[in-house]
């Protein structure tokens, strides 16, 4: 190629003697030889191309879907073929705000993110339809996450959406998933944020500090019950206690006088089948001395003497005073 470019220049600078004829003809092999180059080089160059591993190719025939393009490399017809490369890899779209009113008519901003990707067998049907995930997310994803998020998101509560904030996310999901079905796979949708207005932040925080402060009260509530409880219960120990000490003392006393009562009880049958009991009783605890003075007349302790049976002596003098007992003449 350079050889035969190098012999046209050589034919357009020739010598003066050549007629103007000759230098037209001259200048327009250089051109046609130039065209041909430039044709045979963009032969070679779109006569192939290249799919990467992560991408799928769309085969076109002047503008008609012919067939997919799998990774590596290809061929196709130049000047008729084109390939049109679409991702297989996840994309991710944001969108910053999307303003929304809850069901009590709370204003928020609602930040959310969709993952989505392309998948090999539909490649068509995407190019057919949008001509690619570009085509897909504006016309189809963008204003189906933004009606489908205020939609959802106006059925809950302020309160509730932020206290339930996991079962908002899976409502605006499943909703985002049947709205915007199509040739691609949404793989997840997520509320990264959620913004009300200073006023109502400043009135949730109010009203969580009123409730931190009443479940403060219950606890305090519920701790002076039980310390009652437990006063109570003490209280009732020891009443039960000195119950108990007081049933067992009158107890004992029962048993004792029942014991003293079976006791005389018995004396007293034993008196009535032997009367002598008491002198014998009086006997065992007689220590063996007898009264030093006694009066004229007067029985001797433990000794029933009968005047019948005993004789006095006759030799014996009668007294005339006092009988002397020789306890009486020795203190003589």
């Amino acid at each position: 190629m350079n050889k035969v470019l190098s012999q046209a220049a050589s034919l357009a600078s020739g010598s003066g003697g050549t007629s103007g004829g000759g230098r037209g003809r001259s200048i327009a092999v250089v051109i046609g030889i130039g065209l041909l180059a430039l044709l045979g080089l963009s032969i070679v160059l779109g006569s192939w191309y290249t799919i990467d591993q992560r991408e799928r190719g769309v085969i076109l025939r002047n503008g008609k879907l012919i067939g997919i393009a799998t990774p590596g490399l290809g061929f196709k017809l130049p000047f008729f073929d084109s390939i049109v490369k679409i991702s297989l890899e996840t994309q991710r779209a944001r969108f910053d705000k999307v303003h929304s009113y809850s069901r009590d008519q709370q204003p928020a901003n609602l930040v959310i993110s969709v993952n989505y990707r392309a998948t090999e067998d539909k490649v068509d049907d995407l190019y057919s339809q949008f001509g690619g995930l570009q085509g897909y997310a504006d016309r189809v994803l963008f204003p189906k996450v933004n009606s489908e998020a205020k939609i959802v998101f106006g059925q809950f509560n302020a309160v509730t959406a932020i206290q339930e904030r996991g079962r908002l996310n899976s409502e605006v999901m499943s909703a985002i998933l049947k709205a915007a079905a199509g040739p691609v796979v949404i793989e997840a949708v997520q509320i990264e944020n959620l913004d009300f207005s200073n006023e109502y932040e400043k009135s949730i925080e109010q009203r969580m500090l009123a409730e931190v402060e009443v479940q403060r009260l219950r606890q305090n509530a519920e701790r002076e019950k039980v310390q009652a409880e437990i006063v109570v219960t003490k209280a009732t120990a020891e009443a039960n206690a000195v119950r108990q000490r007081a049933q067992a003392e009158a107890d004992a006393i029962k048993l004792r006088g029942e014991a003293e009562a079976s006791a005389i009880r018995a004396r007293g049958a034993a008196l009535g089948d032997n009367p002598n009991l008491i002198g014998l009783v009086q006997a065992e605890k007689w220590d063996g001395r007898l009264p030093v003075t006694m009066l004229p007349g007067g029985a001797v302790p433990m000794l029933n003497l009968d005047a019948r049976t005993v004789a006095p002596s006759p030799t014996a003098p009668r007294a005339a005073g006092p009988v002397q007992t020789p306890a009486t003449a020795s203190a003589r």
